[in-house]
């Protein structure tokens, strides 16, 4: 049978680190997730408005989120912030704030194409019908975008929680960074520790993961 390096888990508590990290990494997750909806909310709906200072301006937001890797934005205000402006912020904040950022760019994107999916047909019957902007937008338009929206979204909270592995590049000590500790503690004795190490982290994220995919898959074939 071949050497897989599961032993290293067995010695200590080097699993129950791994889970310590994972609960790391879940959490700044979580944090960031609630940070994104609430201000991905505003952002998409900004989105939507037909003025164009508005929209170029929240535009820019998304495109310049977008294009700069999250690596760069953990860089520039976990370092930068703290050589230009001498501000000192731990790793965990600079990461809450970095995938926030991010989360909420991407969740008003989601929000503004929600919103513009609508037919303009729908607004038109919930004219005739005597609804007036406010009952149209909670009767009408909400709850057809909804729909539309958290399928969507669950994915991209599923990435986000994916995207904080690259947080051990600041020193956070989450769960990638203790496989790095476990590695290297047993690299003499367990040369194949890494394979087995790793395969945990992979199970670990997956089970993570998994049921929010489950999740969006049944509402996804609720409503269709």
């Amino acid at each position: 049978m071949p050497d897989l390096g599961l032993e290293v888990l067995f010695k200590g508590k080097n699993f129950i680190r791994l889970l310590g990290g994972l609960a790391t990494a879940l959490e700044i997750s979580l944090i960031s997730v609630a940070i994104s909806i609430v201000f991905g909310l505003v952002v998409g709906i900004l989105m939507s408005f037909k003025n164009p200072i508005v929209r170029a301006l929240t535009r820019c937001y998304l495109e310049v989120i977008r294009i700069m890797p999250q690596l760069v934005l953990l860089f520039i205000v976990f370092f930068g912030s703290t050589k230009a402006l001498g501000i000192n912020i731990s790793g965990t904040v600079s990461a809450v704030i970095v995938f926030s950022l991010w989360g909420s760019a991407e969740m008003g994107d989601l929000v503004r194409g929600a919103l513009e999916s609508v037919a303009k047909h729908q607004y038109e019957s919930a004219g005739a019908l005597g609804l007036n902007r406010i009952d149209t937008y909670r009767y009408v338009v909400i709850p057809q975008a909804v729909r539309r929206l958290i399928p969507q979204s669950i994915n991209l909270i599923t990435r986000m929680i994916k995207t904080t592995s690259l947080v051990l590049m600041i020193g956070v000590v989450e769960v990638l960074k203790v496989a790095q500790q476990i590695i290297e503690a047993n690299r003499m004795s367990s040369p194949n520790a890494a394979f087995g190490v790793y395969l945990i982290v992979f199970v670990l994220y997956f089970i993570a993961c998994r049921p929010l995919s489950i999740f969006s898959e049944k509402l996804e074939a609720k409503w269709r």
